[in-house]
């Protein structure tokens, strides 16, 4: 590659993060979201390719803890702010930044997995990460819907609260259900600011962010819910829509008095939200499911930067004793024969001269990682393949998790 690829100084920031902005379509990104993606780049986990003085290309990757099956949590590169300028796409660029990123991230030594969400999901499978999660979208008419609400509901208290000022709140509800489900990210001081951007000029004429907190009759606040409402009107009157941004709380009742909150809003008729697990309780709270306008589509994608220790790190819902037999072309020490022994104790993976019971790449191992998508499922697409009878439903058996794994937001 005829161009300079180094780690970015601290000074190249703005001309840096300008060439990500031009590859995504050149709009830029507003002072406010600019200003945060700035105080949490890690110069050190950056990298810039520049041709000259020009800045065509970039990848970082922020610091992360990620939940795993059996509540673990595990060190995890989290790859972002990825774009080659368009002027120099085709010319091994991106290939260049992946390479020199994974090869960083074994060097580091202590992130066995590195995840990312994609603007174009095929671009990335070829760098072995599969697709480990899925966002749930909804769209609720609710003059045509209601909510079974579970016991205890009417007695939750609901407070409006200054979204600043409940930010602490807000993430002592958040951090409880971290543990709960795989998939989600541990916040690292900073990432809380991301849920309370509010640029004006993104709101496409829906109000502020407005925040409600679900609190017991002693004052303990069980979950929250921030939302825009965007007025409209036609010739049958008010149709306003509801923006649910997050909704999340530990307690059965305080997460349905909340949609209850939402879903009777005056001047509104339906709510949206989006980037929900795709096994919400919501979906089992209303009365009419058929109301509910729903869309699945890929988020986290997963890839096993060092297969032994990400396997070890999580446990496993059944019994299991498989040998993998592992193809991983782009980082070719995850490849050869793999023996995974586990259970929801632990687990131990080595290297091993057994026959091998499965043959797959890191990509699937990667969709399975965080128990959402199975084996058995992987294997409809040819994509693994059993060579011992039994293995595949053993193995898809014990790598699936009890709830679906979800990334409540970007990153």
């Amino acid at each position: 590659m005829p161009y300079e690829m180094r780690v970015l100084r601290p000074e190249e920031w703005d001309t840096w993060y300008g060439c990500l902005e031009l590859a995504f379509g050149g709009t830029p990104a507003s002072p406010e979201e600019r200003a945060l993606d700035k105080s949490l780049t890690e110069p050190e986990r950056s990298l810039g390719v520049w041709d000259g003085e020009d800045c065509v290309g970039s990848a970082s990757a922020f610091s992360f803890r990620l939940t795993v099956p059996g509540g673990a949590v595990v060190p995890a590169a989290g790859v972002t702010l990825v774009g080659v300028a368009p002027t120099h796409r085709r010319r091994g660029i991106l290939s260049s930044l992946m390479r020199r990123q994974l090869d960083d991230i074994r060097a580091g030594g202590g992130e066995p997995v590195a995840v990312l969400t994609a603007s174009e999901p095929e671009i990335y499978g070829r760098f072995g990460y599969g697709v480990g999660t899925y966002a749930l979208s909804v769209d609720v008419d609710t003059t045509r819907v209601r909510l079974n609400l579970p016991p205890g509901a009417d007695g939750i208290r609901l407070r409006l609260a200054d979204p600043e000022k409940a930010l602490p709140e807000c993430e002592r509800v958040y951090a409880a259900l971290t543990a709960r489900r795989s998939g989600m990210l541990v916040r690292q001081p900073g990432w809380e600011r991301q849920g309370l951007l509010d640029p004006p000029g993104e709101r496409d004429g829906a109000s502020p962010l407005v925040c409600v907190l679900a609190e017991r009759a002693d004052g303990e606040v069980l979950g929250y819910v921030r939302y825009r409402v965007k007025p409209d009107w036609d010739l049958d009157g008010s149709a306003g829509t509801v923006e649910v941004r997050d909704l999340d709380a530990v307690d059965p009742a305080a997460y349905a008095a909340l949609w209850r909150y939402v879903f009777e809003i005056d001047l509104t008729w339906q709510v949206r939200a989006h980037k929900r697990p795709v096994d919400d309780p919501l979906l089992h709270l209303v009365t009419d499911v058929r109301r509910i306008r729903t869309r699945t589509r890929d988020a986290l994608h997963v890839r096993l930067v060092d297969l032994p220790a990400a396997l070890t790190a999580r446990r496993y819902g059944s019994p299991v004793d498989v040998v993998f037999e592992v193809a991983d072309a782009f980082c070719p020490w995850n490849e050869g024969r793999w023996r995974l022994t586990g259970d929801a104790a632990g687990a131990v993976c080595v290297r091993t001269e057994d026959p091998a019971d499965l043959e797959l790449s890191v990509r699937e191992l990667g969709s399975a990682y965080l128990g959402g998508i199975t084996l058995s499922a992987l294997a409809g697409t040819g994509r693994v393949t059993e060579l011992r009878p039994g293995a595949l439903a053993e193995a898809s058996r014990a790598f699936q998790g009890e709830l679906a794994p979800w990334l409540p937001h970007q990153f």
